[in-house]
Order: structure tokens, then sequence, then C-alpha cells
């Protein structure tokens, strides 16, 4: 499957560097777009990169370590949608994602798709670090950088045109191994080509300090980060990861605190979320020592009152880990007593109940936090996950059902919503939602065959067949809309 992916994508981007004839629509010229090339309309539309950036994500949810934690999938999403609304020249949706890996280093692909690395929590002190990268990530989309690359290959001679794909078959079959390693070879490779001009680089400097400041974060937050990636490669005989595709001269360096001096100075006051988002992912899925994650949650418990509370909260998760049930309960239920509405804590302890087999109070908690916050999918997954563990099965499949409706693309919810199904005896969906998780990484073939499946065990001419059925043809049209991208 890896050694496919790798063909596949090395082939979209081939296919799209050769097809100058393609015929497609030219894209709106940016508002304010610096003059530092044409908007790569002639080369390929916003439409085709958000068909090529669905793929890809389809692709990277089938082979990379992606993280699917409730909270932290909305914290970074409600993060890069603050940045987003702020920025110009947004031609396409955003969606933001957290791989688990060690190695600092962030992406942004066709469609308006930006992947994170879980190691960017670790080294960023302070919510404007973390939003500076995103930003950034986020001035490559709207620039088009990527495009723009292709169409000014498209000009050059057949010498250079044997250079460009020489090197990206060579980037391509770098031979990594892990799923976290294919991540970093994927975002290796495209970055890569992002970063073919300094002009670019600089220009997504530019740009996403100007978005950072607007959204409300210091633009300092953008030199303070740099700074920190200067050390990590000053006193480490190995570079970050992220300074391969992100190049970091003096002059960038110096350029952006520069131009964070030009800006009003403010206060930013801390996030409360981003404490818990950064402590969230050092106890649950980092792979530091955990006497230096206890030595950060330490630090914060002599803090400012935010740090203290993300403190707290992280040694419930250490506890709750720990096995040591009791102790974490001891933690978080004044917590909950004084914040009874905090997603944090009542996922923190839906674990610890469904741990201890105590359902009827994690459900209690989780419908009584829905009344006040109604449709809230962490509250929702977490109330239909703890149905499942409490084998109410009906309940479940019930809340699952609008779940997925109104979310298609998590994962989760049709891996629930499987399992649900099966528990019931109720084969037909079962393997419907086997289909849905298929469709999501890609697979379909796969998807297709199962949905046949399950369209064959149900009445003929019933509303489940003509709902399979008709499935089954969305499915067939979106795979052959792909096909052209992997030939």
């Amino acid at each position: 499957m890896r050694k496919t992916l790798k063909k596949n994508l090395v082939a979209i981007f081939i296919s799209l560097l050769l097809c100058g004839n393609t015929s497609v629509f030219s894209a709106p010229v940016e508002d304010a777009l610096p003059d530092i090339g044409t908007t790569a309309g002639a080369t390929l539309s916003i439409n085709q990169e958000m068909v090529m950036g669905d793929l890809y994500i389809r692709s990277i949810r089938a082979q990379a370590p992606l993280i699917y934690d409730p909270l932290l999938t909305q914290y970074i999403n409600k993060l890069g949608q603050k940045l987003v609304n702020h920025a110009d020249s947004v031609k396409t949706p955003f969606h933001f994602y957290l791989i688990n890996n060690p190695n600092i280093n962030a992406y942004a692909f066709f469609g308006g798709n930006v992947v994170l690395h879980s190691a960017l929590f670790r080294y960023s002190r302070t919510e404007s670090e973390l939003a500076s990268v995103i930003a950034h990530e986020i001035s490559h989309v709207t620039q088009r950088h990527l495009a723009r690359l292709m169409e000014d290959q498209q000009r050059k001679s057949p010498i250079a045109w044997a250079g460009a794909l020489g090197s990206i078959l060579l980037m391509m079959a770098s031979p990594q191994a892990g799923m976290a390693a294919l991540s970093g070879t994927l975002a290796g490779f495209q970055q890569g080509m992002i970063s073919f001009t300094q002009s670019n680089e600089q220009e997504a400097d530019r740009i996403g300090m100007r978005t950072l400041s607007r959204a409300g974060f210091d633009p300092h937050g953008m030199p303070a980060f740099m700074q920190i990636l200067a050390d990590q490669s000053r006193y480490s005989s190995k570079l970050p990861e992220i300074l391969y595709t992100h190049p970091l001269p003096a002059s960038r360096l110096a350029d952006a605190r520069n131009r964070a001096n030009q800006y009003p100075t403010k206060t930013v006051t801390e996030s409360q979320n981003f404490l818990f988002a950064r402590v969230r992912i050092l106890t649950m899925f980092s792979t530091e020592r955990r006497p230096d994650i206890e030595l950060l949650l330490n630090k914060y418990s002599q803090g400012t009152t935010k740090e203290q509370l993300a403190a707290a909260y992280g040694h419930a998760i250490l506890f709750s880990k720990d096995k040591n049930y009791s102790e974490a309960r001891k933690i978080l239920t004044p917590l909950l007593d004084k914040q009874p509405d905090n997603i944090w804590f009542i996922d923190t302890m839906t674990d610890i109940d469904i741990e201890q087999k105590q359902y009827a109070n994690a459900i209690n908690r989780l419908q009584d936090a829905l009344k006040t916050q109604k449709g809230n999918p962490i509250l929702q997954i977490n109330l239909a996950n703890t149905y499942l563990e409490a084998k109410q099965y009906p309940q479940a499949s019930q809340l699952l059902f609008r779940y997925t409706f109104n979310n298609p693309d998590d994962l989760i919810g049709w891996q629930l919503l499987m399992e649900s199904a099966g528990k019931q005896g109720k084969r037909n969906e079962e393997l419907a939602a086997y289909a849905e998780t298929m469709a999501l990484q890609g697979k379909f073939d796969m998807a297709i065959e199962y949905l046949s499946k399950a369209s064959a065990l149900v009445k003929l001419g019933s509303y489940d067949q003509k709902r399979y059925d008709a499935r089954i043809d969305q499915l067939r049209q979106l795979q052959q809309s792909y096909s052209q991208y992997k030939k």
C-alpha cells in the first residue's frame, strides 16, 4: 500500500506538470497579492486543487498516524479557522489535521489542508508561537505557491523538466520506515517544492505575520518560534525536520524580527485551551520521558492561574494512565464542581468512569452537558462510546446515525457505528458503516464491495437497499473523478 501511494502521488504531480493543454477555468486574482508571479489559473483550477487535496487526505488517513482525539481535533480546527477568518485571498475551505510525530513539522497541501505534527505542542511555549506556524502554512495555500511552482516549471525547458521529475521520483522513493516517517516523506516532498524559491517562504512569513496579528495574536510569536528552531539546530547533531522543508537562514529570522517590531506592541492573554491541549498531547500522545512531562507540569503548578489549572488537568491524566483512578478523581471532582461544562474535564472523567464501569455517572454527566451545549460533537461521541461500553447498543446507534450524518468525515464515528451494529447482529448496517471507513481512506473498491454486500442482505426494493445502491453510485462517481490522477 505504501509503495502504491507513493507511485500514485508521483503520477499525480507528473500528470499535472505535463498537462499544459488541460482546459480549466482561471482562478480569480488574489486581493493585494505581492507580485511574485501569476495566479496559476492556467495550470490548476481551485476545483482541481480541492479534488487533489481530498485525494491526499484520504490517502494519509490510510497511511499516517493521525490523531483522532476529538478535543485536539476541535482545538486545532478552531485555532486554524480563527486565523483563516483574518486571512486574505481565501478560495477554499480549510481543514487542519494532527499527526502523532515527535519531529517538529507542519505542511500545507492543496484544497486548504494543513497538517501539524504533535511535536509542535512540545516546542510552542505560547499559543502565538503555535499560531505563527499555522498562519505561515495558511499563507502557502492562499498564495497558491505549489500551483505557482507548477506553472513556473511548465514554462521551463525539457532539461529543467527532467531535473524536476527526477527530484520528484527521488523524494517519493525516500526509504523511510514507519507510518510517521511516511508523513514526513510526503511533507518533505511537497514542502520542498513549495520552498523551491526563497521568495515563497519569505512571502508566507510576511503574509502569515499579518494574519497572525489581525487574529489577535502576538506577531513576535513568529520570530520567537523561529528562534526555537534555530536553537534546536545549534545544540543538536540532527537538524530539526521542519528546517529541511522550511529553510531558516539568518536573513529570514532577522526579517521576521524586524517586521514584528513594526507592529504595535500588544499583550496577549494566554489561551486556557492551548494549555489544556499542550498538556493533553504531552501526557497522552508524546514519547517524552515521564520526568520531563512532570517537570513541565510542576512548572505550570507554580505559574499563572491558567497554568495551574492545566497542571492539575495533566496530573489527573497521568494518574488515570497509571490506573490510579481514585487520585485522578480527587483532582477532577472539584474542577468539575466549579466548571461542570468544561469538556476537557468531562472527557477525562468519562474515561475514568468507563474504566471503573460507572457508566450511569458518565451518561448522566454527558446528557446534562448536552442540555447546555446542544450538538457538541465531543460530548456526542463521548456519549455514544459510553453507551457502547454500557452495552446500550440501540441508544448508541441512534446517536451515531445522527452524528455520522452531521460529521460524515469523522472516521471514529463510523467505526463506533460499525461496532454498535455488529453487537446487535445488524450485519447490513455493520457492513455499510465499514464501507464508509474504507471510503474515507480512499479504498473505494472495498467500500463498494461492502456496500454491495449490505445491499444484498436487505429486502429487495426496501429503503435500505435504495440507500445503499445510491451510495454505491456516489462512490463510483467519486472514484471516476479521481481516476485521472491515478493513471
